[in-house]
């Protein structure tokens, strides 16, 4: 079971969360570049090699013919996105803890916090969807050489002209798929490490850098290997053109299958997971410190 040493606060969550997320995305972005492309990139013909051989090929080429910008390209949406959709997924997660508990300071199970981490994921789907669906068209639009969209903004006005809401929140139910399971991976392993590394006699609200950073880095590398294939079927049917996958994930997964077999499900598996570790190593740092900080100047909120 997990320490609780105070009562849980969604308020102070909310805040703190986004702060945690506007870390993650600094350190994360350009690996989340690159497995966008890996994800995306177009089925070879035959005797032709792939556009990129792998992790390594991907961040050599995208750093050569278009620099470090290139790899911080579509980041506008996520900055944007990601504080409110951390705010409101840490926030999420708090709520679901304090609904579990008949007093305040009930220890929650694992399941308990693994059903609460689920409920994040269900909260941040409205703000993460359109997000995900800017950020990847414009990920992979760098690579094309093509330049249909001038940026975020220019982006969501046109997928609202073209196609309106809809096309804004293709993807809604891959996102889901994804955010929901591996988001009550995340904050179970979180919590899980957090009192596994906590020393003997030691409070978990003690707990170093060092080992909140390690704690949160592989709380993302296991949230990451429950969302890697439904992230797949994601950035492929929200980078596909209209019409293409006329129901929806299930063609996308027959056709990944078909031609690429059950492998292609843990594309950018490679890129994904080297970013896992320090995006979200420094997300859990900026939400401890953050926290922290709320504490000191609002221990009532």
């Amino acid at each position: 079971m997990a320490e609780q040493p105070q009562p849980i606060s969604p308020v102070k969550n909310f805040f703190a969360g986004g702060f945690g997320g506007v870390c993650l995305v600094f350190v994360g972005h350009p690996l989340d570049t690159i497995k966008v492309r890996l994800q995306t990139q177009p089925k070879p013909q035959p005797g032709q090699p792939p556009l990129y051989s792998g992790t390594f090929d991907c961040f050599k080429k995208t750093l050569v013919g278009e620099g470090v910008r290139g790899l911080y390209k579509g980041m506008a949406a996520p900055i944007i996105g990601v504080t409110p959709m951390f705010a409101v997924c840490f926030f999420g997660f708090g709520l679901g803890k304090r609904l579990q508990q008949r007093k305040p300071d009930d220890v929650l199970t694992y399941p308990q916090l693994f059903a609460a981490g689920m409920l994040s994921g269900v909260f941040t789907t409205a703000i993460m969807a359109p997000g995900e669906r800017i950020k990847c068209l414009l990920q992979i639009q760098a690579a094309t050489g093509e330049t249909k969209y001038s940026g975020s903004l220019d982006c969501a006005k046109q997928l609202y002209r073209e196609a309106g809401i809809r096309g804004v929140y293709k993807g809604t139910v891959l996102t889901l798929m994804r955010d929901v399971p591996a988001s009550g991976m995340y904050f179970m392993t979180y919590e899980w490490l957090k009192n596994v590394l906590t020393p003997e006699g030691k409070s978990v609200s003690d707990l170093s850098v060092p080992r909140i950073l390690f704690a949160g880095g592989l709380a993302g590398i296991f949230n990451w290997a429950v969302a890697i294939p439904p992230d797949v079927l994601k950035s492929r049917f929200q980078t596909a053109p209209p019409g293409k996958y006329a129901n929806g994930f299930r063609d996308v997964l027959r056709e990944l299958i078909r031609e690429e077999g059950v492998a292609s499900l843990y594309k950018g598996f490679t890129a994904v997971m080297i970013r896992a570790f320090p995006a979200n190593a420094a997300c859990f740092l900026g939400f401890e410190v953050a926290m922290k900080f709320l504490n000191w100047i609002a221990p009532g909120l």
